[in-house]
């Protein structure tokens, strides 16, 4: 074999090797993708499931038995208090009375009439409903482990299919002192201000409550939390991963405020984190946005 032919064969081994270093580095570099911390406004909530009611809600009974005589005021129109919205003919053979009036007992709005014209009253019949929907009250329950975190005077927020891109405010006006032993619960009001008259009593709602809210904090997305002796995040500087135990604070559903152990603007890796060791080398695959964050 000629020299140059050693020479040809020398290069390809070396290039040869170069390739399988080149891989194996390639399969010790873990693919990663990056956010950058950066300061939110972080709220911390409990979602729960709640009802609605009007603040004020009085069923109406006749003060006489009889019959049914007239409605005087429909479904949907106002009443104030005192005023008559139903009469009752009194039933007494022989005997002939005035009709007898039945008085709303509170200013607000004819929510249901139950009997029509000529029908049998009682004094246990419920002959109309009269609603205050002026303001609603929004009952849930929550579990007993958020129990410590509800307290009178705490923000909510309402959402209801009816309006599922509106939210309705409100704040915690009543915290049961006691827990359910059936549920494992306790019972929460709020009232919510229902000047548009859009919330109707009886509406089921998702019920936002907000525990907590800072501006201005540090915050990464929870995709970046890692398992160890504590919380923890993967800091990815000059092409390798390094393991930062961090101090958290609110934590809202998408991200964590960190008091202390990241940076303003430092990456931290957000994918890939699986099998990562602190000064593991890493292959950026993108730097993502705190909005794009993905699923590890």
């Amino acid at each position: 074999m000629t020299r140059l032919n050693f020479a040809l064969l020398a290069v390809l081994l070396l290039a040869g090797c170069g390739k399988k270093k080149d891989v194996a580095a390639r399969l010790d570099t873990f693919p990663v993708k990056t956010v950058a911390a950066e300061r939110r406004d972080l709220e911390e909530t409990i979602i729960l499931v709640g009802s609605i009611k009007a603040k004020d809600e009085a069923a109406l009974f006749s003060r006489v038995p009889g019959k049914l005589q007239e409605n005087l005021i429909k479904e949907g129109e106002p009443v104030h208090k005192g005023q008559a919205v139903a009469l009752v003919e009194r039933d007494e053979v022989g005997v002939r009375f005035e009709p007898a009036p039945v008085p709303s007992t509170l200013n607000g709005t004819v929510a249901r009439i139950y009997l029509d014209r000529g029908q049998d009253v009682t004094l246990q019949t419920p002959v109309a409903l009269v609603v205050d929907a002026s303001e609603m009250i929004v009952r849930a329950e929550v579990p007993e482990r958020y129990a410590a975190k509800a307290s009178v005077g705490e923000p909510v927020r309402v959402r209801v299919e009816a309006y599922p891109d509106r939210a309705f405010s409100g704040r915690v006006s009543k915290v049961s002192p006691v827990v359910d032993p059936s549920t494992r619960s306790s019972l929460i009001e709020a009232k919510l201000d229902n000047s548009s008259g859009k919330l109707r009593s009886g509406m089921f709602g998702e019920v936002t409550l907000i525990t907590g809210s800072r501006s201005g904090v540090l915050a990464v997305p929870k995709d970046a939390l890692t398992d160890g002796s504590g919380p923890a995040v993967f800091v990815i500087e000059n092409g390798k991963a390094y393991k930062r135990e961090v101090e958290l604070g609110l934590q809202s559903d998408r991200f964590l405020e960190i008091r202390k152990g990241v940076q303003p603007g430092e990456k931290v890796a957000v994918f890939g984190l699986y099998g990562l060791k602190d000064g593991s080398p890493v292959d950026v695959l993108a730097e993502l946005k705190g909005d794009e964050t993905e699923s590890r």
